[in-house]
This record gives structure tokens, sequence and C-alpha cells, in this order.
């Protein structure tokens, strides 16, 4: 055995990475041996190597210092090495975008690239196009015409890849080539067949009938390479959900069918998985593939077997009855070796097994828990809540495990589903409050992620003074005040005031509790103490519940500057917190995703714990940049989603979002040019506005180069008669084409000619007038109730939904149709009545609260609905446009 050198255990122990400690300056002065006569490889080589390496560390270059290096390194063409020449177009490719005239070596590498040396010439054709831009290319078009059907297929898999690069840049020229790539596409080789279908579906994407005749004429043929018939089967089930409809009466569908019978087994798990991720696919037509990734649970590979139980997994969440039938495969794989095939068995098995056998499988899962990674454990945990909903009789078993998943190590994410889990099953089963709120009350204890305690703490705060013992919480709420960071403290005072607010008999010491946190040392825990204390203390049950219970949500934001317009405007009348847009619902889901919670931000709002700047925000900061727009009056109440105006494949793609006002609707035109030889110029929307709408004013977009997307806008006035605001305008596209070079985008003459282009309608529904509120199902009751007792009009109208399956989607329908965020809704799919409650806010700061009541009938779904509002014109309005 041969002495081990202080050389290589001095590599040994600094990791054995000989570049660890190189530095830049001296590497680049190295690269002045590229200059020697002759070149000495051995030496220019690990320079080169180490150049390359910086760069991919992400070491930056001063364009002089790469232009430096880049023109020293082109002296290595003179060497007839191989490994440096490869290392040569690899420096190339990496300095192309940093330095300057790059160009230099065009001819060096289309001498390469043509020559009969084919071990240089796919490595030069990948350095020759990335330094050839769309105005070289023309001159090397020839040359990439015939590498791409060169019979040496490491060449013509370069022409090809490499065309699909440049194609993003000079789209058009390479849409010249569409005949040597499907000359390609017959070829023997699997790689070069695989990257011509790419590079023709790429060119032909943005045509429908074009990459339907592609797909029609490759699904007839007996594609060689796995790889092409892969992507072949996903660009099928592409053009699948485009087209909608039944997938039984489509030839696509049957192809990709056909494909589960394919020789090769990665076509045959693409096939299978492709069939199962189909939307709207009915059980019928997933049991072919789900029989196919049922044999590969059997299979002697690891990665079959993976990948089976894994797409199992997934089809269990939609079509368990299809999957049961595989339960025997699977729990043979719960003693698989791989811990990963063996969790995803076991959460299959959780889907589509019997009550019956919960606790067995949950033993089972206990003993290799601790052994897999956060990302399984998140699939187990999901899994469990699936079967606390199914099973709801299992909540004790099942809460004890994940209180002791809550205590293992883990990050954010893993714990926060946990967390969501536990509350899930507290909202839906009413048996499991008091165990779910114990274990979190022991998890906050020794909680490390902030947004989770905040989150805990709003929950303890909003369910235990409902619970039958609700002073047992106050001591953890409490040891948060004394033991943790200024957010988590805010947070234990919101919670210890709702206490004080629901709970009479242990007021008196929530008020000793809340005097002591007014001697905090952070400012915002001592004006919440100060706040909530006085309020408690004054006992009076309307403050109490507005102002704590269920306070009125806005968007600080919104609210700042309308205050600060308020004092500008030395506007004479009261101000109106109503007139403030609400907060928005933020999903709980993404807020624990965040750790960092900034100081003095923790709603006590029902659905969020943090509520960030809402879309209406971030939209209303940019309309003040607009010349022309900061003189709308009032504050901006309601964004919209995005609608599609025209077609995604067409020449002009033109997108609408509706922005409204308290008296004025500004409709946003998201304009996008996809010519590259037009030039577009004024370019703006003319609107056919229906009765009662003025068109205030118009803002066209100066110029609307290739490619680029650019807003215009139309500011209409809201018509007095609220029953004529439901409507649509007729949209036309109208500009001044001017004709231009398409690698530059200079037009070709300063004279241009009108030119117009339809849009579809602009429907301005009831949705657009109402933003959603907040609230939750006890709060709705007592509002729904005081509105009787008001000066609140009802209005009132009973509908059928004819083509209905069933409540559920009876239910998405409406809330779909008002855009509003129900209270308290919970599963239906079981149900034959449902009462939905949606509350909202009309634009002008008008409150609305709508119950809808459904019942299951003959025909379809009968729905009571029903309208409570302080002004008769808006519940009217409401109701008939839902008729």
């Amino acid at each position: 055995m041969a002495p081990v050198s202080k050389r290589d255990k001095k590599e040994e122990e600094e990791g054995g990475n000989i570049f660890q400690n190189l530095d830049k300056t001296s590497v680049l002065q190295d690269a002045r041996t590229f200059n020697d006569t002759p070149v000495n490889p051995r030496k220019c080589t690990p320079i080169l190597t180490k150049i390359l390496y910086l760069l991919n560390q992400g070491e930056q270059l001063g364009t002089t210092e790469a232009t430096e290096a880049f023109f020293a390194m082109t002296k290595l063409f003179q060497s007839k090495n191989a490994v440096l020449r490869r290392m040569v177009y690899l420096g190339i490719k990496e300095l192309s975008t940093l330095a300057e005239d790059v160009i230099i070596v065009t001819s060096s590498l289309t001498k390469d690239m043509t020559g009969k040396e084919d071990l240089y010439r796919a490595a030069a054709i990948r350095a020759l196009c990335s330094i050839t831009d769309a105005t070289m290319l023309q001159t090397i078009e020839r040359y990439m015409k015939q590498a791409i059907v060169d019979k040496n297929p490491s060449v013509a898999s370069a022409a090809l890849v490499s065309s699909l690069h440049m194609s993003k840049t000079a789209g058009d020229v390479v849409k010249r080539w569409v005949n040597e790539a499907q000359e390609a596409i017959n070829s023997d080789n699997v790689m070069v067949q695989y990257h011509a279908l790419g590079l023709l579906y790429h060119i032909r994407k943005t045509d429908r009938l074009a990459v339907n005749k592609l797909v029609a004429k490759l699904t007839r043929m007996n594609l060689k390479s796995p790889f092409a018939v892969c992507m072949l089967i996903r660009i099928a089930c592409k053009q699948l959900e485009k087209d909608g409809g039944d997938y039984a009466d489509s030839p696509l569908f049957d192809f990709v069918e056909s494909c589960l019978r394919h020789k090769s087994e990665t076509v045959t798990y693409e096939a299978a998985a492709a069939l199962v991720n189909l939307r709207n696919t009915t059980a019928r037509q997933v049991a072919p593939a789900v029989s196919v990734l049922q044999l590969f649970c059997s299979s002697s590979k690891p990665v079959l077997r993976f990948a089976a139980v894994r797409t199992l997994n997934k089809v269990a969440t939609t079509h368990p009855p299809v999957v049961t039938s595989c339960n025997f495969d699977l729990e043979n794989l719960i003693t698989d070796s791989n811990r990963s095939i063996a969790t995803l068995a076991i959460t299959t098995l959780l889907k589509t097994g019997a009550e019956s056998a919960v606790d067995r499988l949950m033993k089972q899962i206990a003993s290799f828990v601790s052994e897999i990674s956060d990302e399984f454990k998140i699939v187990v945990v999901q899994a469990i809540r699936a079967l606390c909903l199914k099973f709801p009789r299992k909540h004790s078993t099942l809460m004890t495990f994940l209180s002791a998943m809550l205590r293992d190590e883990g990050g954010l994410e893993y714990k926060a589903s946990i967390a969501d889990t536990i509350i899930t099953i507290i909202e839906d089963n009413p048996e499991a409050k008091e165990i779910g709120l114990a274990h979190l009350c022991e998890f906050i204890e020794d909680c490390e992620h902030v947004s989770l305690a905040v989150r805990i703490l709003h929950l303890l705060g909003k369910e235990g003074p409902k619970t039958i013992q609700p002073s047992r919480y106050i001591r953890f709420i409490y040891n948060r005040v004394i033991l943790e960071i200024a957010v988590i403290r805010a947070a234990a005072v919101s919670a210890l005031a709702q206490f004080g607010a629901l709970c009479p008999d242990l007021l008196p010491n929530i008020l000793v509790l809340l005097a002591r946190c007014q001697m905090d040392t952070d400012d915002e825990v001592r004006d919440r103490a100060t706040y909530y204390y006085h309020l408690l203390k004054l006992q009076e049950k309307g403050l109490i519940f507005n102002y704590i219970v269920d306070p009125m949500q806005v968007c600080l934001v919104s609210l700042e500057k309308s205050l600060a317009q308020q004092v500008h405007d030395k506007v004479p009348t009261k101000f109106d917190l109503k007139s403030v847009p609400p907060a928005p619902v933020v999903s709980t889901t993404e807020d624990t995703a965040k750790e960092t919670i900034p100081e003095g931000s923790i709603s006590s709002a029902p659905n969020r714990i943090v509520p960030v700047q809402s879309t209406v925000s971030s939209y209303a900061e940019k309309l003040q940049g607009v010349p022309g727009l900061q003189s709308i009056p009032g504050t901006l109440f309601h964004v919209s989603e995005p609608i599609e105006l025209t077609e995604s494949e067409t020449e002009y793609v033109v997108t609408c979002t509706k922005l409204t006002y308290p008296h004025h609707l500004v409709l946003q035109f998201e304009c996008k040019n996809t010519l590259s030889d037009q030039l577009l110029e004024n370019v703006r929307v003319q609107i056919e506005a229906s009765e009662g709408y003025r068109i205030v004013k118009e803002i066209p977009i100066p110029k609307l180069p290739y490619n680029e997307t650019h807003c215009a806008y139309v500011v209409l006035q809201f018509p007095e008669q609220l029953s004529l605001t439901v409507t649509n305008f007729g949209a036309t596209l109208r500009f001044i084409v001017k004709d231009c070079d398409p690698s530059t985008g200079i037009p070709d003459a300063d004279d241009g000619y009108d030119d117009d282009y339809m849009l579809e309608d602009v429907e301005i529904s009831i949705s657009d007038q109402i933003e959603k509120v907040s609230m939750d199902r006890e709060a709705f009751d007592r509002a729904w109730e005081a509105a009787s007792d008001e000066d609140f009009t009802e209005s009132e109208d009973t509908f059928n939904l004819p083509g209905m399956s069933g409540l559920e989607q009876a239910v998405t329908k409406v809330v779909k149709f008002l855009a509003l965020e129900p209270t308290g809704l919970t599963k239906v799919s079981e149900r034959s009545s449902f009462t939905l409650c949606l509350p909202g806010m009309f634009r002008g700061g008008v409150e609305v609260l709508i119950r809808a009541k459904l019942a299951v009938a003959n025909n379809g779904v009968s729905m009571q609905f029903t309208v409570r509002s302080a002004h008769s014109d808006i519940a009217e309005l409401i109701c008939a446009a839902v008729g």
C-alpha cells in the first residue's frame, strides 16, 4: 500500500475541493498564460477550469475583465488538444453575455461547426448559437439547417436544442426550419427524435390547428424514442384539456390509453400519470391506469414502486373506490425497505381503508415516522386529516398521534400542517374541541415558530371561551405574555380580551391581567392592553361586541390614505369608516408559511392571523402613478379578477381588470402585441357605454412594441339608477399600425394606418360592486338578527337552479357568481338542504347580508334567496342580478 502524501492529507482535510479558496484576481492574472506561444494545454486547461468554476459559483466579472479573459481564451483555438478545445467552447458560452465583441470568434466556430471533426462540431454549434443574435442568425441559417439533418446524432441534437433556445429571440427565422425538423423527427436516434418533436411543438404551439395536425400525424406513427412518446402524451393531454368535452369520443384520449400497453416502462407510467391527472375524468376512465400502477407496485425496481404508489396516493383523493382493488398490493409495500414508499403506501391505505383498520395502520406509521423527511411527514398528516373527516369517531386516536408528531423535530411547514389538521378537526367535530385545544396549549409552551404561536393564540381566544371550563386556558395564554417576544405577547393580550368579553365570570381576573400588561416594554402590547382594559371595564355589550368580539376589519393602507385625503381636502362632513374597503381574506395556510411577522400586525379577525396589503391597495398605488387617474373622487373599493377579451393565441392579447370606486368604474386593459413586424401607436379601447353610464376619460397607450404589455384605461361614471349598473359593454381595440423590421423594431416609415380589432364584450356584474367581508357564522347570525330590528330593507325571491347535480355544485355556483366569502362553510355533499350565509359591502360602504337556503328538488336545486341592506335599491339589485 502506497504511503499517503502530505498533499493528499491536506486535500482530504479540506474536503477534496482544490478550488475552494480561489481568488478571482489571481486566476485572471494566470489567464495571461493563454497568450503563450505555443499553447500549453497542461497549463491552460486547469486555468480555464478555474474561470468556469468561479462563474458557476456566482462570481461576478466586470465587462473589462470578462472581455480580456475572452480575447485571451480565443488564442487557444491554435491548440488541437480535444479536452482544451471543448473547455474553450464552454468558456465562450459562459462569457458571451459578459464580454464585448464576442462575435470575433464567429468564423472560428463556423469552421469547427462545418469541419470534419465530429468531436468539435456539436459543441461548436452550441457555442456559436449562444453568441449569435437575431441580426446575425441569417448568416448561419444554411449551416443550421444542414446540422439539424446531420447523420451524426450529437450534431443533430445540438442543432435542434440550440434552435429551440434561439426561437425565443428569433422565432420568425427558426420557423423556416420546420421542414428540417420534420425530417429529423424520422431519425432512428431516440434523442434526435425527442428534440425534433420539442422544436416542432414550440414553433407551432400558438397555432391550435397546427398542433392538432402535428399530434394527429405523430399518433399514427410508431415513434422509436420513448422520450418523444412521453412528450407527445403531454401535448395530447394539454390539447384534451383545452378542448374540454367528453374524453370518451376523443382520438387523443384513445392514444393516451393505448400507451398504457407500450413496451417502455417510462411511456407506460407517463400515460398512467397523464390519465390520472386529467380533469373531469370518470372512475371508469381512470381504471385502466390504476391497473397498470397496480402492476408497478410489485416491480423489483424501487423507482417504479415509488412512482406507482405516489400516483395511487393522488388517485385515492379523487376516486377512492378505484384504488380499493390495490389495497392488497399496498399492504405488501408497508414493509418496503424504502421508507418513502412505505409512507405513501400507508397514507393511501388510510384514504381507502375501512374504519376498523385505522388503529393498526397508525401503529405501523408510528414505527418509522421519525425516519422520514418532513415532505413525507406532511403527506402523512394530510392523509390523517382526510381520515378524521371520514371517520369522526376516531378523533381521539388520531389527535394523540398528531400531538406526538407536534413534539418531534420539524420545520415550519410540517408543524403548520399538523396545526391545520388539528384546527380542522376541532371545527368539524365539536366532540374533539377540548382534546384539540389541550394539545395545542401544550405545543405553544415550546413553539419556536412565531406565526404558528400567533395563530394558536388567536384560536384559543376564539374557541376557548365557548368550552366547558374556559379558565383552564388562561394560564397558557398569560404564560406567553411573560415568556415570549412582543408579537406573541400582543396576540396573547388580544386572546385574553376575548375571554373577558365572552366570559363574565372571568372578567375581574382578566382585568387584573390586562392591567399588568399595561406595564409591558413594547408599545403595541401596552396599547392593546390599555385599549381592551378600558373597553371591558365599561361593561357595555354593544361596545364589547363591535370592538372586541366582532370588530370591523378595514384595509389599514386604504384607511390611512382616506384619512389623509379627508384632512387635505378639509371635507366638512363626518368621516365614514364604512367607506374604506374591508381588509382582504387571507388564507391561513399562506400566513403560516411566513416565519417573520412585523410587530403590531396581528389581527383579531376570525379567518386570518396577519393581514397583508390587499390587491386593492397595490392597485390604488399603481393608479396614483397614471396621469389622469389621480383626480377620481373617493377611494378604490374593489378589484375584479382579470378577464380575457381575446384568445391567448391571437395576434393581439387583451385582458380587462375592473376597478370600482364609490361612483366611478375604471376599466384597465392590458394589451400585448405578438406581431414582431408591427409597431402599434395610440392604442386605445373604444367602449360602447350602456344606458346610464357616462365615459369620463380615456387614456391610450402611446406605443406598443412587439412582445410588450402596457395598459390603456377607460373611466366611466356609474348610473344613478342602480338597476342600470349591471350590463354589458361592446369593446373594440383601435390603433395605428406601422410596419417595422422584426429584428430591430424600427418602423419602415413614419406614417402608419388606422386599424381595429374586435374584442369580447365587457360584462359588469353585481360582484364588481360588492367587496367580500370576513365574518364567522355566529357574528353573521347576530348581524342578521340585528338587521331585522334596524332600518334595514329585505328583498326576497325564490329561484330554481336546474341542471345541478347536488347542493355542492349549487353552493359553488352561487359563491362564484357573487364572489363573496361564505361564513362557516362545511361539507355539503351529503346533505339535502343547506343555508349559505354571505356577508358583503356594497360600494360606498353599505353593509349587505345575504342568506340563501338551498334544497334538493326533483328537477335540480331550489333556492330561497334573501338580501338585507340599509338601501332597498341595493337589496333589489342583488336579487334581480341573481335571477
